[in-house]
């Protein structure tokens, strides 16, 4: 779902954030990113009061950060500082949660002058500034106003939904016992047919009997089976069944671990490209080129391609499903495709979680080794790069 706010007063604002984040932030200062004359709601970036409070690298975050919002065409930029220190009070026990505001607050302003901060604790919301008390209580404003508000009330009969915290909002829940075992057996299945990779293999292609058409037809039957998953859930908003069949999860669970297949995947995600290009790629037929032009608009600036939602937002379903579904080791794969889709997102820090388990999955998987060495270094996709 594609949802346009603009900000029409700091309640709706502040309404909206946890719902733009997916989480309730603690500990955190968020910046939000106000375009155009309208105040639209740009890009929305939260960062942890830790990394923000400390003299030497905290300044230098906030730098970074609202160059990625000046990017995104951020004409304005709002602060929100999500704690429970007394910031108004001028107390030694919020010195840390001050340093983090200002750190933030001194990048914005020597850029696009002054700005508003707000702070959202446990138990209402206030302007920092604010000194009349009839309009910001001590204790804040209740929270109950934010979740009153027009803003509020549209996501919810949307559907949309905020997890109490990071953590929650990033955790894939695992599928049922038995819809596991049923994926299993469909995953044993597919291993076991002709042409199926074996561990150990690069190339996906078994030692010994299997023909090169043996080969190529598995990977394209899983190939098949990503496009019926996806093209389940294409519509992206009502009508969306609760989950895919476990059957069909585990063959896609098998079909990845050929390294074909999964990058066909994930060449079918980026737009403007050849439209035969995922099935030359599993077929192993010409497609260097077209995949190399492909990889250029996901990280080269001067080709960089925006994500598209109605391809990223279905794969990203299919992808959690293997997850949620996937025995112990196996899911390393659709991990690290959805560290990509993040990656490719802007959201480095959902990124980088899906590596970490990505790698606890197989610590050797190639391609989640490179694109964490990308994320590490901040290495943003082109599309980012591009507007910088």
């Amino acid at each position: 779902m594609t949802t346009l706010i603009r900000a029409r007063g700091p309640r709706e604002l502040l309404a909206y954030v946890p719902y733009r984040l997916g989480y309730r932030p603690r500990d955190s200062v968020v910046l939000v990113g106000l375009r155009g004359p309208r105040g639209r709601v740009g890009l929305v970036v939260r960062v942890d009061v830790e990394d923000l409070a400390d003299v030497e690298r905290g300044p230098q975050v906030a730098r970074t950060v609202l160059a990625h919002l000046a990017a995104d065409g951020a004409g304005r930029v709002v602060l929100v500082a999500y704690t429970d220190a007394p910031l108004r009070a001028a107390v030694p026990t919020a010195a840390r949660e001050r340093a983090a505001v200002e750190h933030c607050r001194e990048a914005v302003e020597s850029l696009l002058g002054p700005t508003d901060v707000w702070v959202v604790s446990s138990t209402g919301w206030s302007g920092l500034d604010c000194t009349d008390l009839t309009c910001c209580p001590a204790d804040g404003r209740p929270l109950r106003e934010l979740e009153g508000s027009e803003v509020g009330a549209h996501m919810v009969l949307a559907g949309e939904s905020v997890a109490d915290s990071r953590e929650e909002a990033l955790r894939i829940p695992r599928a049922t016992a038995d819809a596991r075992r049923r994926a299993a057996r469909a995953a044993r299945r597919a291993r076991a047919r002709p042409g199926a990779p074996q561990l150990g293999t690069l190339s996906g292609v078994p030692s010994g009997a299997p023909s090169a058409g043996t080969t190529v037809a598995w990977r394209l039957e899983g190939l098949r089976a990503w496009r019926s998953a996806t093209a389940l859930l294409a519509d992206g908003e009502g009508g969306v069944p609760a989950t895919l069949p476990a059957t069909l999860v585990g063959r896609l669970e098998a079909a990845l671990e050929s390294v074909p297949v999964r990058d066909a995947v994930l060449l079918s995600l980026v737009p403007g490209g050849d439209d035969d290009l995922a099935e030359r790629t599993v077929r192993g037929v010409d497609a260097e080129a077209g995949t190399g032009a492909a990889i250029a608009r996901l990280v080269d600036p001067a080709v960089a391609v925006v994500p598209d939602p109605s391809l990223t937002g279905p794969a990203r379903v299919v992808l959690e499903a293997v997850v949620a579904h996937a025995a112990r080791g196996r899911a390393a794969p659709a991990l690290t495709l959805l560290a990509l889709v993040a990656w490719w997102h802007g959201d480095g820090g959902r990124a980088a979680e899906r590596l970490r388990e990505a790698l606890a999955e197989d610590p050797a998987y190639r391609l989640a080794l490179l694109l964490l060495s990308a994320v590490d270094a901040g290495v943003p996709p082109g599309w980012v790069r591009a507007r910088e």
